[in-house]
């Protein structure tokens, strides 16, 4: 005999609801049992029937299951709270690092001459002195790399001349050096 599908609904006669939840409670509390049997697993069920009478199963015991829902439920709100509160920090953290992004940003544009319409006089003189100290950075860090430049071309040229690379007097001018050297002109009058 093959058994039909059963709509999921109340059952209204009384007495056939009685026989169902005989029925079913008996075979869910089996189920119970051969699942911690066989699986080796703590199960604890309760169930009310219509009438407020209690069943129950549990492996180990009632009790220490009960405790031990209670304990795993408390730290999981604490887990729950903890989560929350962690997601709270990050996306205020987002919020500040978005907006430090845009402030950044925004001093940038303005370094490179942007959006300047907004600023004061006292803001465009904080970017003036600003951009002068980074100019004068600028241009001491170029100074030092020429000389350095120099100073190894120097060093090359007195290794491949195998002695002083100059042997006339040297006027030095700031970091560049000119070589002075003396020509003599002789003018004749052409042989006719």
């Amino acid at each position: 005999m093959v058994r039909g599908k059963t709509q999921m609904k109340r059952i209204e006669n009384s007495t056939s609801r009685q026989v169902t939840f005989s029925k079913r409670r008996n075979g869910l509390l089996k189920k119970a049992y051969e699942l911690s049997v066989l699986c080796d697993a703590e199960v604890a069920l309760i169930v009310f029937a219509p009438r407020g009478k209690l069943y129950e199963f549990a492996n180990p015991s009632m009790q220490k299951m009960l405790e031990r829902y209670q304990k795993y439920s408390q730290e999981s709100d604490i887990d729950n709270t903890t989560k929350e509160q962690d997601y709270q920090h990050l996306k205020r953290e987002i919020a500040n690092m978005e907006e430090r992004i845009r402030i950044l940003e925004s001093t940038q544009r303005k370094m490179m001459g942007e959006d300047l319409a907004s600023c004061s006089v006292k803001e465009l003189n904080q970017l003036e002195s600003q951009v002068e100290r980074g100019l004068n950075h600028i241009r001491a860090r170029k100074t030092k790399v020429l000389v350095d430049e120099i100073e190894q071309l120097k060093r090359k040229c007195a290794e491949y001349v195998d002695g002083p690379v100059l042997t006339s007097p040297v006027l030095q001018l700031g970091n560049i050096q000119r070589i002075e050297v003396e020509t003599q002109l002789v003018m004749r009058p052409p042989n006719v």
